[in-house]
């Protein structure tokens, strides 16, 4: 029987904080608690575990808490860091034990786990040396099922573990438990699902360099913890979370099974939690309020659920679908139907940055100034053509002064071999000029023998290919070079995949370029997909380079629109401006994306998603088109969408 740890609330540490937003049970077969951002979560998360030492050190106790890696569980090990240093919290009487390591691979790896929790945790408290249990990933094949029965069997002889925390893979697997394994199932070898290897490979340089292989917790030995706290951040976490907490327990889903378990919690954030249905479809839960923006959700809900233009949805089809409460703040479903589709329509406009003498009171941006100055912040430098590239042409042959600013080098993202090539070509070059070919040789031998982390001279060749692709986009996009402008953000300069924390110099070089041009459109990432990644650091250095700029007189008349990246975009009743391109216009933007070379056939990152970045961008696009065209608008080869944020 499993034997439940109660950590009891004291004081304001364990209240529920302000930005907990929902605290509705619905649908859900475990308690959820959803926060505003990644970070508040995080540290409620970090809270929990504190109190639970405290409580532990006050009976003179020791406490056995099973951790886990990847983004998720970051921020968690930062705040405590920030306990253990600034309220002197002590960790000696913690014990660890970790959920999984890859197999085969070294300790001291930059990928092993080993490497991750020594650098985001352990070599930052006093937690004693003898207390920490991390699975070894170099052991010999052979004693590797003695060694996973002994880690088991320390966790039971210490009394099992007092709180366990998960991330939840996109295969739903905990940690290594991939779809398969069931609810009995203890630490063992597993073999690792294609997507958590692919999901693994930015880390490892290439799919190609991803272990098959990984030691893990079995199901049961986390479901035999006290308490156990998942964590879910970013919008790429929503569909396999709602499957985890809506769906009936599944060894098709390992994270189902934690249903079971009498002291679960799942902490989430917006972004994660999308796609349950008490927050996508909310009239399925109960009375809403009914304003504007969910009136357009529900419409088009129901439109594309009955396949039928909005104009043909009757009072039939809203009340036989859980929607008569909808009708009773309206006249009748006709009312609401034009109210929808003219609200739809307005989105839709060919003018991006305005279309001048007109009345503009119906149309997504102004038509003053005819003629605007625009940034486009592109966070990798291929992001602004791939995610706005019919967008950008278009800008640029209405007459806007158009501005593209590359926020980062990109330059972990190209091939050693792309890099060999360019170093090879200038060795070629200055043996037949009778340059020096001593310093080439010696970049060539840190390239090839950089252990994952890049030298300076590797990150300048590389970063160097990504700038030359960028401007030959956007040349071709018809911007001339004064107006194209490398940031370079710090925080990316890391030569691994492990990023630094943005800081005040990123902030300032946005702030710097901003008041510069003093824009009255800026075109922003806003992909929210990955919580840690680029395009929400990117976006979040340039809100706050705006924040601090409040007080200028011209930022009133600077719109901020956001686009998404190319693996997602937004609803179609998310959306305030559809940019519609031609069959010529998408064959145009495709090509701007071809001038990105190192980028093209295979790029060294390419996500779940095989294809191309110009197919996937494509896709999205004439989805798009073809989603307005279901709903009864006209039809379009292709639609670039954008959401204004209000800042």
């Amino acid at each position: 029987m499993i034997q439940t740890l109660q950590i009891k609330p004291q004081g304001p540490i364990l209240s529920y904080p302000d930005e907990l937003i929902f605290q509705i049970k619905s649908f859900e077969n475990v308690p959820i608690d959803i926060f505003q951002h990644s970070k508040e979560g995080s540290t409620y998360i970090a809270k929990i575990i504190a109190n639970a030492i405290r409580e532990k050190q006050k009976n003179g106790e020791q406490i056995i808490l099973g951790l886990a890696t990847g983004s998720s569980p970051v921020m968690v090990y930062k705040e405590l860091i920030r306990i253990h240093k600034e309220e002197h919290l002590s960790y000696e009487n913690v014990i660890t034990f970790n959920l999984d390591e890859y197999y085969p691979i070294e300790p001291d790896q930059i990928q092993s786990y080993h490497h991750f929790m020594h650098k985001y945790f352990f070599d930052h408290v006093n937690i004693p040396k003898e207390n920490i249990h991390i699975p070894r990933g170099d052991i010999n094949l052979e004693e590797v099922n003695d060694y996973c029965r002994e880690y088991e069997n320390k966790i039971e002889r210490l009394g099992g573990l007092d709180i366990q925390i998960l991330g939840i893979g996109r295969t739903g697997h905990i940690g290594f438990n991939e779809p398969g394994s069931g609810s009995n199932s203890k630490t063992r070898l597993i073999r690792l699902d294609n997507i958590t290897r692919r999901d693994a490979s930015r880390e490892f340089n290439g799919l190609e360099h991803v272990p098959y292989k990984a030691i893990t917790m079995g199901v049961k030995t986390i479901l035999n913890a006290k308490m156990v706290l998942l964590m879910a951040w970013g919008q790429h976490k929503a569909s396999i979370l709602k499957e985890a907490v809506e769906n009936q327990p599944s060894s098709d889903i390992p994270a189902t099974f934690l249903q079971e378990h009498p002291n679960i919690r799942f902490f989430i954030d917006k972004a994660a939690a999308q796609q349950l249905t008490r927050v996508k479809l909310p009239w399925k839960v109960g009375s809403c309020n009914w304003d504007e923006d969910l009136m357009c959700r529900a419409a088009v809900w129901l439109s594309f659920k009955l396949n039928k233009p909005i104009l043909k949805l009757t009072d039939e089809d809203y009340n036989e679908n859980g929607l008569s409460e909808l009708l009773l703040e309206v006249s009748n479903a006709y009312q609401l139907n034009i109210k929808i589709f003219n609200r739809l329509q307005h989105t839709i406009t060919g003018w991006p940055g305005g279309k001048p003498n007109v009345e503009d009171k119906y149309r997504p941006e102004r038509a003053d100034p005819s003629s605007k100055r625009v940034i486009i912040f592109s966070p990798h430098p291929d992001d602004d053509v791939i995610s706005m590239g019919g967008t950008f042409m278009r800008l640029v042959e209405q007459g806007h002064e158009v501005h593209v600013a590359y926020q980062t080098s990109g330059n972990i993202a190209v091939h050693k071999h792309d890099v060999l090539r360019f170093i090879e070509f200038l060795d070629e070059f200055q043996s037949n000029t009778n340059g020096s070919r001593k310093d080439l040789n010696e970049i060539k031998e840190d390239l090839l023998n950089s252990g994952g982390i890049d030298s300076d001279q590797v990150k300048l060749i590389k970063g160097l290919i990504r700038r030359g692709e960028a401007r030959s986009a956007a040349r071709f996009c018809g911007l001339p070079d004064k107006n194209i402008h490398f940031m370079d953000l710090p925080f990316y300069e890391t030569g691994s995949i492990i990023k630094k924390e943005s800081s005040s110099a990123d902030i300032a070089i946005t702030k710097e370029l901003i008041e510069r041009i003093q824009p009255h459109q800026i075109f922003a990432a806003g992909d929210l997909a990955d919580p840690h990644g680029t395009h929400r650091v990117c976006l979040n250095i340039m809100l706050e380079a705006l924040r601090e700029l409040k007080q200028e007189p011209w930022i009133d008349d600077c719109w901020l629109w956001v686009y998404r990246g190319a693996w997602q975009e937004f609803g179609i009743d998310e959306i305030e401006m559809a940019v519609p391109l031609s069959p010529e216009e998408l064959l145009k933007k495709r090509k701007a994306i071809f001038m990105h070379q190192s980028q093209k056939d295979s790029p060294p990152f390419p996500g779940s998603d095989d294809r191309e970045f110009w197919q996937r961008s494509e896709e999205r696009n004439k989805n798009t088109a073809a989603l307005y065209r279901k709903l009864g608008f006209a039809e379009y080869e292709a639609i670039e969408a954008f959401r204004r944020w209000k800042f």
